[in-house]
């Protein structure tokens, strides 16, 4: 394959813009608030995100090169089709799913990032182990769609992968180092807009190629081969569920996405803002199911790519880079690979920003420096920025399993931190003896069902298990939405346990060594402030959402209308006269 010169000035170009945007967005954060919250404007943006750029922000977030290439390798591949393509409905139903149940009270309480409830009221320690699954799944997916992204130019404009990837994550990390989420969100309209013009503009012209056969046809008929609708085999329906219900309610514990939920004016903007990306996600999707429905409806031996067809070669993964080379004119493919340059430059800066921002917030601060100034905290970010995006980098070149070690890190994500989240926000009467032995029973029972991806055999065979071609053994029982369901009612029923035998005194005090049922408040203070009760966080008792919020760190965790409630109830004052 030839070098493209033309291609390659419209990357650099195309790049420059982006760089352009976000440098602007950074002078914007600069001059917006005080100097006192500059760690918070670049965490949520001063909390005055806007709905039209808050809905091209998170849907940037999802809509990155792992969802186009995904949704396209999807419904291509012979035998799967858009039966199997399940990221386009379980992401937007996971974004509408946030939206009623968890943007309101997380926005409500003022939080910072998505483990602030958690080390509110289970301690420091434990926000400690859930970082380590958000971290594992920011990081190895911007990894995964590093990767992705060198292997696309280089098809494309046949270029040395490693100096695409090493440029393309230099961009995405210089523009979030100086501009935090302002410059984020203000790349993610253009790399949004990018993407869906590129897309739209490719189809028609990869349709109209006389190699490709009318996807009408193709839908329903085999004809290259077999229908690109799809089907679901009887035997799989359960694996089809357990990976459906992983995208849904998986999709929701992400820091990435809560960042985008705390950025917003109020709560209702939150929840607004997550139904408008719903929709972007869905509509986004189309162009990447029509391409996956033309690579199916391809003879691929009349077209320049030759044989065997891109399934045999095992390149079904790059079937959308395929058919924007193959079946495209070269200047509408270099429009198609902006697209997806974009795609994956607008998914990359959201993970970097959200791994240094739960870590600079959550690690840092509140469990090493409560006592950090502002400026402090806006260094060590910069600095996390930079090891983030260099350790992203550094997996997407060395790694050979990236994406085996994202879908295990996005299992955990689903199996421990989404129950855990269930119980913070909505079950009464939790602490951290529950959420550790949920934690515990949610991992061991994940690892013990083993991963195909990393080579990693089974412990506990479930009903319906089989053997691939590498003799490692398959799942079709549900297993991972099993051991989310066993985290999640180990962790109530522990808790419970646990107040119980201290409550009655048949355990004592001294042995309750996490503070974490006979002690009224926890010696763990964060932010130099009272930890707010475990019985404040109800629905019908949050706090009331001023159309923008300027908290300071050090006053965060100070929910001032939880107390005036405390103080002022009639009930909890007596039970407390009567204490």
């Amino acid at each position: 394959m030839a070098f493209h010169a033309e291609g390659l000035v419209a990357i650099v170009v195309f790049y420059l813009a982006i760089l352009a945007v976000g440098i602007w967005a950074a002078w914007k954060t600069k001059n917006t608030g005080s100097e006192g919250d500059r760690s918070e404007a670049i965490i949520v943006g001063g909390r005055d995100i806007g709905l039209l750029v808050g809905g091209f922000t998170m849907t940037a977030t999802w809509v990155g090169g792992g969802y186009i290439n995904g949704t396209a390798e999807a419904v291509y591949v012979p035998g799967y089709g858009l039966a199997w393509a399940q990221a386009p409905i379980g992401y937007s139903l996971s974004l509408v799913l946030g939206g009623l149940f968890f943007a309101k009270p997380m926005r409500s309480k003022g939080y910072v990032t998505m483990l602030d409830p958690f080390q509110q009221l289970y301690g420091k320690r434990m926000g400690g182990l859930l970082f380590i699954p958000a971290l594992m799944g920011e990081m190895f997916w911007a990894a995964a769609i590093f990767s992705a992204l060198g292997a696309t130019i280089s098809v494309i404009i046949d270029i040395n992968v490693n100096i695409s990837v090493i440029i393309s994550a230099l961009i995405a990390t210089m523009y979030t180092l100086v501009g935090g989420l302002y410059s984020v969100a203000y790349t993610d309209v253009v790399q949004l807009f990018c993407i869906f013009l590129g897309l739209w503009i490719s189809v028609p012209f990869a349709m109209s190629h006389p190699a490709v056969t009318d996807i009408g046809l193709t839908a329903v008929h085999q004809v290259h081969q077999a229908p690109w609708l799809g089907s679901i085999n009887s035997l799989d329906i359960y694996t089809w569920l357990d990976n459906f219900l992983l995208l849904t309610l998986g999709g929701i514990p992400w820091q990435a996405y809560f960042q985008r939920v705390l950025s917003s004016s109020s709560a209702t903007y939150a929840q607004v803002l997550s139904f408008l990306a719903a929709f972007g996600c869905l509509v986004m999707a189309l162009p990447a199911v029509l391409i996956g429905a033309i690579g199916a409806s391809t003879a691929w031996n009349e077209t320049e790519y030759g044989v065997p067809d891109p399934m045999t070669k095992k390149e079904a993964d790059m079937i959308l880079p395929i058919v924007l080379q193959y079946l495209c004119p070269v200047y509408i493919s270099f429009f198609g690979l902006g697209a997806v340059s974009a795609a994956v430059m607008s998914s990359a800066d959201s993970s970097i920003l959200s791994a240094s921002s739960m870590f600079a917030r959550n690690i840092y601060q509140l469990s090493f420096r409560q006592n950090a100034s502002d400026r402090e905290i806006v260094w060590v970010m910069r600095i996390t920025v930079f090891l983030f995006g260099a350790s992203a980098t550094a997996m997407a070149l060395l790694a050979s399993s990236v994406y085996g070690l994202w879908y295990l890190s996005s299992d955990l994500v689903y199996i421990i931190i989404f129950p855990q989240l269930l119980c913070v926000l909505f079950i009464k009467g939790t602490n951290t003896y529950g959420a550790i032995a949920g934690y515990l029973f949610g991992l061991v029972l994940r690892i013990t069902g083993g991963e195909p991806y990393l080579y990693l055999q089974p412990l506990i065979y479930y009903p319906g298990c089989y053997p691939d071609e590498n003799n490692i053994y398959i799942q079709r029982f549900p297993f991972k939405t099993l051991a989310m369901l066993t985290s999640f009612f180990t962790n109530i029923i522990v808790s419970y346990l646990a107040k119980y035998l201290f409550e009655s005194g048949t355990l004592p005090p001294k042995l309750d060594f996490l503070d974490a049922v006979v002690a009224r408040y926890s010696r763990e203070h964060m932010d130099k402030a009272t930890l707010v009760k475990s019985d404040n966080i109800v629905l019908n008792e949050l706090a009331p959402v001023n159309p923008r919020h300027s908290l300071t760190l050090s006053s965060t965790f100070t929910n001032k209308e939880a107390f005036n409630y405390v103080d002022s109830s009639p009930e909890l004052s007596n039970t407390e006269d009567d204490n």
